[in-house]
């Protein structure tokens, strides 16, 4: 007995290998996208638990709260001769994600002071990326990303109580108005090995800190989705 080929097999096998063909391109891409957009999440306030967070304090505790609004959460932070920040230990590979994303805004900035002075090193916000150098507390290096509110954006300068501290200004009042979210991309890789000469591969821990211990003045301020990507 012969076998029947119906008049239409040959279209309905052809149907069969466009749409098996487009399954393949699309598993391709979707795991081509996977692979190419690691993050790194280190500071997320969805569950409203600050406790998760390591505090210091350097002159009584600044004030951090989250602030839930229109289903999103972030971080509030005001500060008035204070001087406190959150922390967290993590070791992040900045070979594979070396950018650190922050989205911040700045609600009352500190405008007037020297920022790159012993009497003017406060900042309405800032995220510090730290390096361990070495087994004592004080041996560490570290990139300070602030929100200025007097440099322009980009500047930067050795810090003016340790050398091993750079003040990289991410985001500049001088250049954004208040009360406005910012979202900035920094290559943390990059900085250490431009400012610091670490050719680092690997850091272990990220800082919040909002602080006027210096100034006395008041500042407000806002973080939310702080992550490391590729």
């Amino acid at each position: 007995l012969g076998v029947r080929i119906f008049p239409g097999a040959p279209l309905i096998k052809e149907l069969y290998m466009k749409l098996f063909v487009r399954f393949l391109i699309f598993i391709f891409f979707a795991t081509e996208m996977s692979l190419s957009s690691e993050k790194i999440n280190i500071f997320n306030f969805n569950d409203n638990d600050l406790t998760k967070f390591k505090s210091h304090s350097i002159k009584k505790k600044t004030n951090y709260s989250i602030i839930k609004e229109n289903g999103e959460s972030y971080l509030k932070a005001e500060a008035e001769g204070q001087a406190s920040g959150l922390g967290r230990e993590i070791k992040v590979d900045l070979n594979k994600t070396p950018f650190l994303n922050i989205t911040w805004k700045v609600e009352q900035g500190i405008p007037g002071i020297k920022e790159n002075s012993k009497k003017g090193h406060d900042f309405a916000a800032r995220v510090s990326v730290i390096k361990e150098i070495g087994s004592l507390p004080w041996q560490k290096k570290a990139m300070n990303y602030v929100f200025s509110s007097n440099e322009k954006t980009n500047s930067h300068w050795m810090g003016p109580y340790r050398k091993q501290i750079i003040d990289y200004v991410a985001s500049s009042l001088v250049d954004s108005k208040e009360n406005s979210w910012v979202t900035v991309k920094l290559n943390v890789k990059e900085h250490f090995k431009k400012f610091l000469d670490l050719d680092l591969a690997e850091i272990d821990g990220v800082a919040i800190m909002t602080d006027t211990d210096n100034t006395k003045q008041k500042a407000v301020s806002y973080y939310k989705n702080i992550y490391f990507s590729n």
